[in-house]
Parts: C-alpha cells; sequence; structure tokens
C-alpha cells in the first residue's frame, strides 16, 4: 500500500461521495408480522421520499406491497409512525397526500376505507372478530380549531360506521385487543404533558360490537411515562413504565403491577412517533425485549415466571426506530451498529442464527475510510457529566501535515428530548473521511440514559444543550484532539434550534448550520402543531407567563451576539418549523453584514426526503465550511451563495 498522502484537513479526496449516500439508500420504518410473513416499510429518496410497504415471503421473495403513487405516511402528531396495519395478508395503511386510510388485498388495487376528509389515522390493531379496526384518529376537520384526537372503530371492508370508542384526553396511542377480544388497552396523556413526561395506561371492556365498557386505570399519571401497552399471548397486560427511574418492564397481574427486571437501563423510548415497540411475546413465559445502557442498545431473553433475563450476545449496538416485533419463531427488528448500517434483522430462537433482510443502504465502503466512534464522558455544568460519539478523521489515503489538528463539526441531535447513534453513518463519514472530526453530542435531555438525564433540559433548554455542546467541544480542543479555531456546529430542528444558539449566545464556534431549525421560540409556541403546542411549557416555561424566558433565549432576539458565518437549509412545507423562522435569521445576518446562504427547498416538509435535495444539502455544508475554514475540496460541487463573504 502506496504511502498516504500529506494534505491539509478537509482537503482529503473520499470515496464516500454524496452520490454513493443517496443512491439506493432508503430509510426503514414500521415493522410486522402477518403468519410467517415480515412486512416493513421503506422511504426512498430516489422516488422522491415515497413510503412503500415491503413483504417478504419465508422463501426469500421480497416484494412492494404498495403500489406508486400511493405513499405510506401518516401525519398524526406531524412526525406519524403506526402508518399501516396487517392481518390475514390484507394491509391497511394510511396515504399521504390524503390521509386516508386504504385496504389492500393481495395483488389487487388500494381502495379507501375512509372519507375524504380532513382526518387523519395510525396506529391501527386489526380486530378481526368483529371485522374492524381500532386505530388513533385527528380530526382536522374544524377550521380555526384544535385537532382532536380519538380512539376510533371501523368495519375492514367498507369503512362504515367510524365509531369513537374512547375520546376526552388530548391524546392517544398504541391502542391494542387482548387476544380474547374481550379488552383494550390503551394510552392517554393530556397538555402540556408529552408523553414521556406522564401517561396514562387504561383498560377497557369490549361488547361484542367493540363498544368499550367499565375502565380501568392501571398505571401512569402526570409524573410517570408509561410504553408500549402489549398483551401477552395468555391475556396478562404489559407495559414500559419509568416509575424506578429508569423505562422498566412492568405487568399488570390479577389487579397488581408487578416489576419484571428494575434495572439501571432504558427498555423504552421517547414517543416521537406512533407504533414504536421495543420487546414481543414469543410465548406467554417469554418476552424478547431490546434495552439500551450508556447509549448502547442490546437484545434480551426475559422468562417472565419467575423473571429473569439473559442477555443475547449480537454484534449491533443500536436498535433502530423501526423496533421490533417476536413471533414464537423468531423476532424481526432494525438494528445497526458503527460498522453495519441501519438493516431490518431476522433472529431465529430455535437456532440463534441471525440474517439481514434488508439494509438502509447498500454502498460497500472500505474499513480503510470509516470512522469508528469512540463514547466519551466530558465534564459539563453544575459538577456533572455528559455523553457524546466522537469520530476522529480517518482515510488511509491521507495524513495532515504535522503539528496540526482537524477541524470540529459538532452535531446536535433533534427533539430536543431524542438521542443519536452509534450506528453506521454515510452522513458521518462524509465528514472524517474529507479529515473533519464529528463530535455527536448526547446532550442532557437526551435519552437513553435514564429519567433524571432525561428531565435535565426541564426549563432549561437554550441552556443545557448549548452548555455540553460548548463543553463536549472544548474538551476535545484541551485534549489536544480539534483544532479550537476552526469549531462548527449543526443540528435539525431542536439541533437548529441549539446551533442558532450557541452561535448567538456563545463565542466558541466559528461557524454553523442549521437544518429547519429555530429562531425565535415565541413564534415556535404559537405557530406549531397541537403534539408540540404545550412542549415548550416544561422545557421553558408556561407562555405567556415566562414570555421573558422565550424572547431571553431567542437567538432572533440577541442578533447583536452574531459574529460568524451560518448556513440556513429550509423546507417550504414544513408545518413543524415554518420557513419564517429561517428566514428572519437570514434577514438579521444580512442586516449585521455577516456571511450567510440560506437553501430552501420548494416540496420539502419537516425533514428533507428527496434525493436531490439531500445531495445538494450536503454538498452546499461542504462548500460552505471550505471557504469559512481556507480549506481547498478535492472534488468540485456546485457552489453555494455567500452573502458578505
Amino acid at each position: 500500500m502506496p504511502e498516504p498522502r500529506v494534505a491539509p484537513f478537509g482537503a482529503w479526496k473520499s470515496p464516500i461521495t454524496s452520490d454513493l449516500i443517496v443512491s439506493d439508500a432508503i430509510g426503514i420504518g414500521q415493522l410486522a408480522l402477518d403468519g410467517d410473513d415480515v412486512y416493513w416499510l421503506e422511504t426512498r429518496p430516489t422516488e422522491g421520499g415515497r413510503g412503500v410497504v415491503v413483504r417478504r415471503t419465508p422463501d426469500g421473495q421480497v416484494t412492494d406491497v404498495t403500489p406508486p403513487p400511493f405513499n405510506v405516511r401518516t401525519r398524526v402528531h406531524e412526525y406519524g409512525g403506526g402508518a399501516f396495519a396487517v392481518a390475514d395478508g390484507i394491509v391497511y395503511f394510511s396515504n399521504f397526500v390524503d390521509q386516508r386510510l386504504y385496504r389492500q388485498e393481495p395483488g389487487g388495487e388500494p381502495h379507501p376505507l375512509t372519507p375524504d376528509v380532513d382526518l387523519r389515522y395510525a396506529d391501527g390493531d386489526v380486530d378481526l372478530r368483529r371485522g374492524r379496526i381500532v386505530c388513533v384518529r385527528e380530526d382536522h376537520t374544524v377550521a380555526g380549531q384544535e385537532a382532536t384526537n380519538t380512539v376510533v372503530s371501523f368495519d375492514l371492508d367498507d369503512g362504515s360506521s367510524g365509531e369513537v370508542i374512547v375520546s376526552g384526553s388530548d391524546f392517544y396511542s398504541t391502542p391494542r385487543i387482548s387476544p380474547d377480544g374481550s379488552r383494550l388497552a390503551w394510552l392517554s396523556w393530556d397538555h402540556p404533558n408529552m408523553p414521556w413526561d406522564g401517561t396514562e395506561l387504561w383498560t377497557g371492556e369490549l361488547d361484542a360490537g367493540g363498544a368499550i365498557g367499565e375502565r380501568t386505570r392501571v398505571a401512569g399519571g402526570l409524573d410517570e411515562s408509561i410504553f408500549q401497552p402489549e398483551w401477552s399471548p395468555d391475556g396478562v397486560l404489559y407495559f414500559v413504565s419509568d416509575r424506578s427511574g429508569w423505562w422498566n418492564l412492568y405487568r399488570w397481574l390479577d389487579g397488581e403491577v408487578e416489576s419484571l427486571c428494575e434495572m439501571e437501563a432504558e427498555f423504552g423510548a421517547p414517543q416521537w412517533g406512533l407504533g414504536m415497540r421495543t420487546y414481543g411475546f414469543a410465548s406467554a413465559e417469554r418476552i424478547i425485549c431490546s434495552y439500551t445502557q450508556r447509549g448502547v442498545w442490546h437484545i434480551a431473553d426475559l422468562d417472565t415466571g419467575p423473571p429473569t433475563l439473559r442477555p443475547v450476545p449480537t454484534p449491533f449496538t443500536e436498535i433502530t426506530r423501526a423496533g421490533m416485533v417476536v413471533s414464537s419463531k423468531g423476532v424481526v427488528f432494525g438494528a445497526g451498529s458503527p460498522t453495519m448500517a441501519a438493516s431490518v434483522m431476522y433472529h431465529e430462537l430455535a437456532t440463534g442464527q441471525t440474517q439481514s433482510f434488508r439494509s438502509t443502504s447498500d454502498a460497500e465502503v472500505d474499513d480503510g475510510y470509516v470512522s469508528a466512534p469512540r463514547s466519551i464522558e466530558f465534564p459539563t455544568e453544575r459538577g456533572l457529566t455528559a455523553h457524546a460519539f466522537f469520530y476522529p478523521p480517518n482515510n488511509r489515503d491521507y495524513a495532515a501535515p504535522e503539528d496540526r489538528r482537524p477541524p470540529l463539526l459538532v452535531m446536535s441531535h433533534g427533539g430536543p428530548t431524542g438521542t443519536t447513534s452509534s450506528t453506521l453513518n454515510l452522513n458521518v463519514q462524509y465528514w472524517t473521511s474529507r479529515g473533519i472530526a464529528v463530535l455527536d453530542v448526547n446532550y442532557g435531555g437526551s435519552s437513553g440514559y435514564g429519567t433524571e438525564y432525561r428531565r435535565r433540559l426541564n426549563g432549561q433548554w437554550g441552556v443545557v444543550d448549548i452548555d455540553d455542546c460548548v463543553n463536549g467541544a472544548t474538551y476535545l480542543v484541551e485534549r489536544g484532539e480539534v483544532d479550537g479555531e476552526r469549531l462548527a456546529i449543526k443540528g435539525g430542528s431542536a439541533g437548529g434550534y441549539t446551533t442558532l444558539s450557541a452561535l448567538t449566545f456563545r463565542d466558541v464556534f466559528k461557524a454553523g448550520a442549521s437544518y429547519y431549525g429555530i429562531s425565535d421560540l415565541e413564534a415556535m409556541t404559537r405557530d406549531t402543531h397541537k403534539f408540540e403546542s404545550r412542549y415548550l411549557d416544561s422545557m421553558i416555561g408556561p407562555y405567556p407567563e415566562r414570555r421573558d424566558l422565550y424572547v431571553e433565549r431567542s437567538p432572533i432576539h440577541h442578533t447583536d451576539g452574531l459574529s460568524c458565518p451560518i448556513i440556513l437549509f429550509q423546507g417550504l412545507e414544513d408545518k413543524v418549523v415554518p420557513p419564517n423562522q429561517a428566514e428572519m435569521m437570514v434577514d438579521a445576518m444580512r442586516k449585521k453584514g455577516l456571511p450567510v446562504a440560506y437553501v430552501p427547498f420548494e416540496g420539502e416538509q419537516h425533514g428533507f426526503r428527496r434525493a436531490e435535495n439531500i445531495k445538494r444539502a450536503l454538498e452546499a455544508e461542504l462548500y460552505f465550511y471550505s471557504r469559512v475554514f481556507g480549506f481547498e475540496l478535492a472534488d468540485p460541487v456546485e457552489p453555494v451563495d455567500i452573502e458578505n463573504l
């Protein structure tokens, strides 16, 4: 192998191109089992971000179930999830364009079950005994009024009735019918709570027609978050609760709640999307489950009586948001690792063998161009520590000049109640293979580290997250691993807010990239959708009573603190963070005469789904850093207009 060529950080030529990243790349969503058939949802950037239900039969044949132009995606809570259900080979799915629920029989064309009005459906459970489907419905038919969420039931053949069977709360999720059809379980919560703050688990008796009679509140409350209620094959109700300070597994048996395996681990996750699953039943006495500890996910086999947890060795470090579904024969789950892109995996229980059914990327990259993440825990404010994954530059063909340190790109994840992942991500390797180090921060408020860590942002959004991103960067500078004069920060959505705030209220970063980020917290709380309309009550303070905090922590009101270049990316149909949030920031940068670039995308919403736009954003950001930090690009990319530079 030839000696590495000496070239400045950032100027390394990499085989991990934007074309490679978007070519044949897909997203993997919801998983389902129907007999021995496996189903999953694919999001395809090369098809304009279309969502497609895919089926794999036991003989290995993989086929698309839903035809074009149908796009399987629900807008319940805007973030969606739980967009399809399947029973006896028939798929029931939500179509993005009209949000109607459709019935898709094998070999047939989809036909609508629900009326063509402004109603949205998600998280369905098929009730074959009664020939009905039970699901969450979100009603937007009354203009100027907040949407109404309910649990509804309607006929599987013609969609008739549309009967509301549970109502009265602001939000619902996870309606699940017991195996004998006699009971329904569901979760509910009310403003200002988010589902990771506090939810209630209810059950109700179902009569012959599917109406609910006597109801019982099983668990939960204002300060207890319940996740994924699930009935065992013998009709016992299981669920995940954070009552111990960690999301652990419990069951409701003979009117009492029992802990199954109390431990400092998270068996649940923030319910940003519907239909999430972290465990399932191989039998009445056997649960296959997943949990995370210190940012690393594990799979385990749990005997329910007496409860005994046995870890299942795997090479995976991440169980993806696609979750897992379980049968008596095996487990289908979304997983990834630092050397493997997120994939649909199958683990056979009898043999212990695991195989991949589908990868999110078919791109093959030599290990010599891949940076392995290092989990770090670093000191931050108030004598606490925070967590991150550090990716040093790596490219087998290049070395940097002696006594030089690489630029650092700090990544701030969205949510903010979310988490980052150590799974192989070519969007990270795009930077590290060019000589730019990456720090992917799980700041205080992130999930996966227990309830106390998750609640660090309560009342402190725009403080704790910024402190942790800044302290993570300075920690690496002090250790001599990165160049303190070439620090950049990027993030999307809530991560975009952290990015804009760090650039406004701190003087550490020299450049930043905001993807559909929030610049005005007041505008956000006034203009956003129902699901997040009271989110900031806990993260900032009640509005308008604490308007002072909203103004104090909004970058748009403190642009005098800005002193470095920023590039902003925005979908023009974004309903979560409207385009005016980015446009206000661009105008402020122009008035100050600071370098600024603005890249809007027609037809994109909250998160970019089209291949051409993902490619354009990635290359524009690289071009921006090359101009700001003064390095030559190894390959030409389409320039972006940077004003005032």
